[in-house]
């Protein structure tokens, strides 16, 4: 039994929360803001057309953006709610329900994304697991793009660590999805792993 995550607890104690995620994402997307920075890194990183995974995929936003642009997206979320949303407002893509501890897809991806802070919602317990299955999944040459903001209970220097032990290096670390680089008082890491 994998531990429960953060997000899902939260889901538990309020069954409103994933709801208002979804109507929060319509709005902003309603009112023009722009959410695509996370997909625009990424599909720099890829080749036209790349099998991309969007890992922690909510209401689909990233993902959506990266179908648009060309590629195949497998999109997988815990939450049934986010994945719903994600089905309902961009089709296109395969979305998933499906813990990524537990990520077992017969295909391998040029690119893994893991945006909106995904990893600090992770059980502790399942951080180093579900960077393994990123690896697993990865393709010899892909890359994976993992960006979470500080002060949120995973200090960078640990998932740093927990990636090198999953067997995958960075290449690139920034502070911001639009390419700011990276400083140790950064209040935000985007981590372009590659498989070592």
């Amino acid at each position: 039994m994998v531990e429960l995550s953060n997000w899902s607890r939260m889901s538990q104690e309020d069954p409103a929360h994933s709801p208002a995620y979804v109507e929060r994402f319509r709005r902003l997307a309603a009112e023009g803001v722009d959410l695509a920075g996370e997909a625009r890194l990424v599909d720099a990183l890829l080749p036209r057309g790349a099998r991309v995974l969007d890992a922690g995929c909510g209401p689909g936003r990233v993902g959506a953006v990266l179908f648009d642009a060309g590629h195949e997206v497998v999109g997988v979320d815990a939450d049934p709610v986010l994945v719903a949303a994600a089905e309902a407002d961009h089709p296109g893509p395969r979305w998933l329900v499906g813990d990524l501890a537990e990520l077992d897809l017969p295909e391998e991806f040029d690119g893994i994304v893991c945006a909106g802070n995904v990893m600090a919602f992770l059980a502790p317990s399942t951080r180093g697991e579900v960077l393994r299955r990123f690896r697993t999944h990865l393709r010899p040459d892909g890359r994976a793009a993992v960006g979470f903001g500080a002060g949120r209970g995973y200090p960078f220097e640990e998932f740093l660590a927990d990636a090198e032990g999953a067997g995958l290096t960075p290449d690139v670390l920034l502070s911001t999805w639009d390419l700011r680089p990276y400083s140790p008082d950064a209040d935000f890491l985007v981590a372009v792993l590659r498989r070592r």
